[in-house]
């Protein structure tokens, strides 16, 4: 199964040459990218391509080394293979990291080296934004490759993504309800908000429409305070939030609120939001099953952002990704009815969910080799 923890991984991996870690996690190649000029050190990792070409974004970071560079970058962009699998996506799994601190190492001259190496391959990796890195930084890139995603929507890109991440999170938030109260209807439900930024601040406004009671909290008095002028909620201190008496407990900020700490304070019915690692570890998904407690996998339910980008194909419409979005609702009903067939965890049906997919998909990616064409050419047709 998937481990979406970084230290799991780090632990499993660290002794393992660069081929052993690619088979033990499935990828089907890495690339190391060096650029003398720009002084660009990258790695270029594509899980899966069974359901499409690559996707995932570039993360900037000042690592510590190339093996923990490699590592993160393996991780990734095995995660990309499950969260674009989930989302229905005709995507597969990939990621790039660039080592360097992104504070002071960017330039024009990093950037279009990146977006050569990127070029190299031809289509089967696209790109974008992610932690240390933003949409401006690849309109550099942009003049040496055509296969970005999430450009400024001057530059074509699709803009916010908050927007559809949020719709996505509020449609899996009726299909947590329908599963466990009988209803899709948030109306007179509790809901604890844990985070009001962009994305919490947007769902508190389909929780208001639909009658929800809203309970928030948030860091930051600037987040709060716009969230109080808009909607009518009722505000906790960030200590108080996990515990707070709700329906649904609803992460919206850091990962790993689900831990050794914080689960024996829940008073909820449901987990679910769009804080990305929302488990500290994975027997927190197990701890959560066995309180009878309904988890919304986190790279299901937080996927809008994921099904924007990849409906910038050919042109980006935001109506078609919001049809999308709304089909969040049925991804989760279908690891639901897994969870009821094999008597698992959430977490580990969503695994279950994707792994179906990919082994369905890869006899179709066998009939195409066989035919002389690739996933990644039907996508770009």
């Amino acid at each position: 199964m998937l481990s979406h923890k970084p230290q799991e991984v780090a632990r499993l991996l660290s002794h393992m040459g660069i081929f052993d870690k690619m088979a033990e996690q499935g990828h089907e190649q890495v690339l190391f990218c060096y650029d003398r000029v720009s002084r660009l050190r990258s790695i270029i990792a594509i899980h899966d391509t069974s359901l499409g070409p690559a996707l995932g974004g570039t993360r900037m970071w000042p690592y510590k080394n190339e093996e923990e560079a490699l590592d993160d970058v393996l991780r990734l962009s095995r995660g990309m293979t499950y969260k674009a699998g989930a989302a229905g996506c005709n995507f597969g799994g990939g990621k790039c990291v660039i080592w360097g601190d992104p504070g002071k190492d960017k330039s024009e001259l990093l950037f279009r080296a990146l977006g050569l190496f990127v070029e190299s391959l031809d289509g089967r990796f696209i790109t974008g934004t992610d932690v240390g890195t933003v949409a401006d930084d690849f309109v550099w890139a942009r003049a040496c490759t055509p296969h970005l995603v999430a450009l400024p929507e001057e530059h074509g890109g699709s803009g916010d993504s908050s927007i559809t991440t949020a719709f996505g999170v509020w449609h899996g938030l009726r299909a947590c309800a329908e599963e466990v109260f009988g209803s899709v209807s948030l109306k007179g439900l509790r809901v604890a908000v844990q985070g009001v930024g962009k994305v919490g601040y947007r769902l508190c406004g389909y929780l208001q429409e639909e009658g929800a009671e809203i309970i928030a909290a948030d860091v930051s008095r600037e987040n709060l305070d716009r969230a109080r002028r808009e909607y009518r909620l009722e505000v906790v201190s960030p200590e108080e939030i996990v515990g707070v008496e709700c329906d649904i407990f609803s992460p919206n900020a850091l990962g790993g609120v689900i831990n050794d700490e914080t689960l024996p304070r829940l008073r909820t019915k449901v987990v679910a939001g769009a804080a990305n690692n929302q488990l500290a570890e994975e027997r927190h998904g197990d701890e959560l099953h066995r309180r009878g407690i309904l988890y919304a996998p986190d790279y299901v339910i937080n996927a809008g952002g994921l099904i924007q980008v990849t409906e910038e194909f050919p042109t980006f419409s935001r109506d078609r990704a919001m049809r999308r979005a709304m089909a969040i609702y049925d991804s989760l009903k279908r690891i639901f009815a897994i969870a009821r067939r094999d008597g698992i965890p959430t977490y580990r049906a969503a695994d279950v969910l994707v792994e179906e997919r990919l082994k369905a998909a890869s006899g179709w990616r066998l009939y195409l080799r066989r035919r002389g064409g690739t996933a990644a050419g039907l996508q770009r047709s």
